[in-house]
């Protein structure tokens, strides 16, 4: 006989048997306990296989090799898979007609399909076709051995039979207790289930300790066994009929009939994947959660892999006893089979992290790419401390075309702007720009960036990575909810932008035909030709050098990005990733919004009160921070400087042992020869000396590097 691997043991198995069926015939739950009805029905019988988590035993054939393990007695298993990365091929087909079950019913609704003339199909779960869901469309979402079938049809029929009823008692999660059709698929499979006990509706108790070993009917006898076989009735099969109530379909045979609902339950275990008792309804019953639905939420009763399978017409029985009104079954919800994530994800490519237009340039240059605010982009093209030095000394290019970038517009555009940043806007002069911050409602940063004035009513706004994602909603809401009349136009993804930086900048400017009477100066900007590409320049600096941000249509990045560096060969020119770039502008103590701010933080708790004009008569956070102004505030952003290596950002900041903040950037400067690093000091009274990673670290003044800001404007 053939072997498979069950919880690191060899065991046998005959030709044509599950892997449920396995277990049993080699004296194994195939779970950990529970009735089984090896008919797909319940999730007693679910376990890992071959690295996939949820797997029906009972529907699964076994295979020599094969590796089960059996889901933790507490929790729950990886929902990983074995490959997590693995592609899973997809199918779309189509037919008049789709029949689900493949019995009696089902058999003789093809066949009257077919009679008219219908393309028809039929799928069984027992012919390896596993329906998880019926959507609107209507559409048909199947898994199969070779992957997944997405199916479209014009008429659905559903003829998915009933299934046994379970039992609901003290005892009924031990092995050895069988529906009896199970029992009946085990004797003919040739598994010897020992002396059997059958049982109705007198049913009272099943005793044992880890497997049943006696049955206690009403009448008080009490009979030894090895095996329990139940026979207590059946309810429909009805799971994908309640999965969408929007498609139209048709239920035929023992599914549309009507079913008797059991006895209330008055002990044991209701909902096996959950392992919800009797006594756990009650519980939320005397809560006062009196409808199924309710009853079903606050329990969590009907929310595992078999979706009220086994436990909805005790559920149902419940309710009706206590409400005297017997309720409808809840809807379900897909799928109706546990999915790997390669297989939810069939047919469908969504990078919720977006590239630049310059992504192939960056994997061309030998970039190492990571996931920061949203994108895709390069850490490091090898060398972080060259491609530091390249700025500090020559000339480097730095995508950052992830930038938010937005133009706004309009009669009330700078009433907007006044209202929405708390520092002043009216008096930004065209063809100037300024730093800003954008503030909750409550005070508390939760972006950055520029405001560059292109024309007495036009605007150009720039946010963080990170933020031009909510940057259009942020503003638009404020708008609309003022009444004010301003156009709103994001050009995040249509325009990219480079970042030419370091103190010879200007020089390779020059050299892409720029003109020195025409290069804009430090905090200006203009709308001039680079290397023949029609550019936005805007002269400002995250690293402490100069630099000019060149923002332009997207369609010529790659051809811009690959001029300036052909030409700026001569001057040593080599790109920058985001270490490079990160230890720059920590030398010049520029903070990041959600790494050096926290949700609470406010503009006086890093060091940024300048920002903020109190004199304005309003603007977004403005009351927040009028009624704290005056309030004590002990939390604020440090600069600090270390010998020895960085602490990783995170690391607890010490004072005489007690953690008192934490770490937020760090850099190891090359051009200094120790670490910098900014982070929280949150309690009064500060210390010039603080413990970090059990080293001394000495808060210094901020910035580290250029403190009177001369590199900038070279």
């Amino acid at each position: 006989m053939s072997r498979v691997v069950y919880d690191g043991t060899p065991i046998e198995f005959a030709p044509g048997d599950t892997l449920a069926v396995a277990a049993v015939r080699n004296g194994e739950h195939p779970a950990r306990g529970g009735t089984l009805c090896l008919a797909g029905d319940c999730g007693n019988c679910v376990a890992v296989v071959d690295g996939t988590p949820w797997v029906r035993t009972c529907q699964t054939e076994a295979r020599p090799g094969m590796v089960v393990d059996r889901h933790p007695a507490g929790g729950h298993p990886s929902t990983a898979g074995p490959d997590r990365h693995a592609q899973v091929a997809v199918r779309h087909r189509s037919a008049d007609h789709v029949v689900i079950g493949n019995g009696a019913s089902g058999a003789a609704a093809a066949a009257v399909a077919r009679a008219q003339g219908d393309d028809v199909l039929v799928l069984d779960a027992a012919d390896g076709n596993e329906v998880v869901g019926v959507f609107d469309g209507p559409t048909i979402v199947v898994r199969t051995p070779g992957g997944v079938d997405q199916l479209h049809a014009h008429h659905i029929t559903l003829a998915t039979g009933a299934a046994e009823l379970h039992p609901v008692c003290p005892g009924n999660m031990l092995a050895g207790i069988y529906t009896s059709k199970a029992a009946e698929q085990l004797l003919a499979a040739g598994v010897d289930l020992g002396r059997t006990v059958t049982v109705g509706n007198d049913l009272v108790a099943i005793h044992g300790e880890v497997a049943a070993v006696a049955v206690e009917r009403a009448d008080g006898t009490v009979t030894e066994c090895d095996s329990v076989i139940v026979a207590l009735g059946s309810a429909p099969r009805d799971l994908l009929a309640r999965m969408a109530p929007m498609v139209p379909v048709n239920v035929v045979g023992p599914a549309a009939h009507a079913h008797a609902l059991p006895a209330c339950p008055r002990e044991g275990v209701v909902c096996p994947c959950g392992k919800i008792t009797v006594e756990d309804l009650e519980g939320v019953w005397r809560k006062g959660f009196n409808e199924l639905e309710l009853v079903k939420r606050a329990s969590l009763t009907g929310v595992g892999t078999c979706q009220g399978g086994v436990c909805m017409p005790h559920l149902r029985a419940f309710v009706a006893d206590r409400s005297g009104t017997e309720p409808q079954p809840f809807t379900a919800r897909p799928a109706a089979r546990q999915l790997t994530m390669g297989e939810a994800a069939a047919g469908y490519h969504i990078d919720t992290f977006r590239r630049t237009p310059l992504h192939a340039e960056h994997v061309a240059l030998g970039a190492t790419l990571d996931r920061f605010g949203g994108w895709f982009r390069p850490w490091h093209y090898g060398d972080p401390v060259a491609e530091y030095w390249a700025v500090r000394e020559a000339v480097s290019l730095g995508d950052v075309s992830t930038l938010g970038k937005m133009i706004v517009s309009g009669r009330d555009v700078v009433e907007a702007l006044e209202r929405l940043y708390p520092n002043h806007v009216h008096d930004i002069k065209v063809g100037r720009a300024r730093y800003v911050i954008n503030l909750t409602e409550r005070g508390h940063i939760m972006d950055d960036g520029m405001i560059l004035r292109d024309a007495d009513d036009r605007f150009t706004l720039t946010f963080t990575s990170g933020g031009a994602s909510t940057a259009e909603m942020w503003v638009r809401d404020w708008v609309e909810t003022w009444g004010l009349n301003v156009h709103v136009l994001d050009r995040t993804v249509s325009h990219g932008a480079i970042n030419v930086t370091g103190p010879l900048a200007g020089e390779l400017l020059r050299m892409a035909g720029v003109n020195d009477d025409e290069r804009p100066k430090f905090l200006q900007h203009r709308r001039l030709e680079v290397a023949g590409v029609p550019c936005h320049v805007m002269r400002l600096s995250f690293t402490g050098e100069a630099s000019f941000e060149l923002h332009h249509q997207i369609d010529r990045s790659v051809e811009l990005w690959q001029a300036l560096m052909h030409l700026g060969e001569p001057l040593g020119i080599r790109p920058h990733g985001l270490q490079a770039l990160f230890g720059l502008r920590c030398e010049k103590g520029h903070i990041i919004v959600g790494q050096d701010t926290e949700l609470d933080s406010s503009p006086r708790r890093v060091n940024m009160d300048w920002a903020v004009k109190l004199d304005k008569p309003a603007f977004v956070g403005r009351d927040a921070l009028v009624r704290t102004a005056e309030l004590p505030d002990e939390r604020r952003l440090f600069g600090f400087r270390m010998d020895g290596p960085a602490p990783l950002e995170g690391s607890a900041i010490r004072v005489n042992g007690d953690v008192v903040g934490h770490v937020s950037s760090s850099w190891d400067s090359p051009l200094f020869g120790h670490a910098v690093l900014m982070g929280w000091q949150k309690r009064a009274p500060h210390a010039q000396v603080v413990q970090i990673d059990g080293r001394d670290a000495h808060v210094s003044e901020v910035p580290f590097y250029d403190p009177e800001g001369a590199r900038a404007r070279l």
